[in-house]
């Protein structure tokens, strides 16, 4: 089950210099796509071929039709994604090259989503229960702890990706979220914003609470989590990278589609770092793979993650 944020993205691909005010740029490529981690992850989950619930809000327009139908069409359950009239649905402009990302949101119902719908009969059949977008969400993020203890009760796994904070606060106040999770996504911005730390190895440390296992996500440089106080990294797969955007949240759907189904830490670093890297080859969701594909990819690079104390 996934519970967060629904919009939809509008890519602008490949610029021939990055925007800067008074000025315009070109771009190669343009695509509206589904946007939001949370749904990407959502999407990516599925694509994998698990069940999966979303629960959100969008408006009553047409990028909320936009969302649901690209959702429904994948399998996914929508029965409980509110429709608010007089709302508008949110959308996030990407502004995107081969090497990163630069993103700009108009939140709409992304900021009004309070989760008030949900209640433990919501969580009923199923396993895990995955959010995101901590720092966007201003309404759902005071009820995040108490809907992933709700889940904890009823048996679930939970998760969650930050995402990056606009207005660069970084309130500690997620650190009291984190006391109710089981697993926690940041990229190596967000981990710095959150510490104040430039190692992410040290940052992932400093994170550290008993209870949660934090997954770095570091671009370039793989991926990274701390067990038993050895670090274990495991590097990137070597793709033609065409759009990164969606790539993190494609990323953690791969790592829960293999910690899920109980496979060892080094693997599911694996499983992550290949359906984040597959999720590139096009713009938006269109190459998010199968557990076939994924598949491939790994097997074309047996190697497990690297082991450092």
């Amino acid at each position: 089950m996934v519970l967060g944020e629904l919009n939809p993205d509008l890519i602008l691909a490949n610029y021939s210099s990055f925007p800067e005010a008074g000025k315009e740029v070109v771009v190669e490529d343009c695509t509206l796509t589904l946007g939001s981690a949370s749904a990407i992850c959502a999407l990516a989950l599925a694509k994998l071929g698990n069940e999966v619930r979303f629960v959100s809000q969008v408006g009553a327009d047409l990028y909320g039709d936009f969302c649901l139908d690209i959702l429904r069409a994948a399998g996914i359950d929508v029965s409980y994604v509110e429709r608010a009239v007089g709302a508008k649905t949110g959308i996030t402009v990407s502004v995107s090259s081969t090497r990163d990302r630069a993103l700009i949101t108009y939140p709409g119902t992304v900021a009004t989503f309070d989760g008030s719908q949900v209640t433990a009969e919501v969580f009923r059949g199923f396993h895990h229960l995955h959010m995101s977008s901590y720092f966007l969400q201003t309404c759902l993020r005071s009820r995040m702890e108490g809907l992933m203890r709700l889940a904890s009760a009823e048996g679930l796994t939970t998760s969650l990706d930050p995402g990056f904070d606009p207005a660069e606060s970084w309130g500690r106040d997620l650190f009291e979220t984190l006391k109710a999770v089981d697993l926690f996504f940041p990229n190596e911005v967000e981990l710095t914003g959150l510490t104040g730390l430039a190692d992410a190895e040290r940052a992932v440390r400093d994170i550290a609470n008993g209870r949660t296992m934090t997954v770095a996500k570091l671009g370039p440089q793989g991926c990274l989590t701390v067990v038993d106080d050895q670090a274990i990294r495991q590097g990137t797969f070597p793709v033609r990278t065409v759009d990164t955007t969606g790539a993190g949240d494609s990323f953690n759907a791969g790592f829960l589609q293999a910690w899920l189904n109980k496979e060892p830490l080094c693997e599911c670093l694996r499983w992550g770092a290949a359906c984040g890297a597959l999720s590139t080859l096009a713009s938006g969701t269109g190459s998010q793979p199968s557990v076939q594909h994924a598949r491939e990819l790994l097997d074309a690079y047996p190697v497990g993650g690297e082991q450092s104390s």
